[in-house]
């Protein structure tokens, strides 16, 4: 298995055009709620402690887990990102503002247009078309870069 540093470095390969880079600290984040909106939308039967359980909690804890396997400290931030955009989506599905579905479609849609176009800046092919686990690695290499800053070790 590959060590998160592996990941990060065999991803980054492909992101090193400038444009690009700027392309996925916004479109990633948009991409990962917009999934997390869309799941979050479907609710199971099931409720703890007053709260209704979606699809997204189920999918971003086995995400989590993921990034558990490997980085204990990257998982943290990871973590904390998963519950911001659970409770975006939570919000805006009660604010009423806009319907979530249409929401999270829209910034789907438009945030993957945007990364293709990145990529064609940067003319390489997205990594995942390479290794799906790649759309997850997206995410943390973005999360890595805020560790490097803040000087925390991953």
């Amino acid at each position: 298995m590959k060590s998160i540093h592996q990941w990060l470095s065999e991803y980054g390969q492909s992101h090193q055009n400038k444009r690009n880079k700027l392309i996925h600290w916004i479109c990633v984040p948009a991409i990962f709620f917009s999934i997390t909106g869309m799941l979050h939308l479907v609710k199971l039967p099931i409720q703890f402690s007053g709260i209704h359980i979606s699809l997204a909690m189920i999918a971003l804890f086995l995400v989590w887990l993921y990034y558990l396997k490997l980085s204990t400290s990257l998982s943290i931030g990871m973590l904390l990102f998963s519950f911001a955009c659970l409770y975006l989506a939570q919000w805006i599905e009660t604010s009423h503002i806009i319907p979530l579905w249409i929401f999270s479609l829209l910034i789907f849609a438009l945030a993957w247009v945007a990364q293709f176009w990145g990529h064609h800046l940067e003319g390489k092919k997205p990594s995942f078309l390479k290794d799906i686990q790649f759309l997850l690695i997206g995410p943390a290499w973005l999360m890595s870069f805020i560790y490097q800053k803040l000087k925390i070790k991953f």
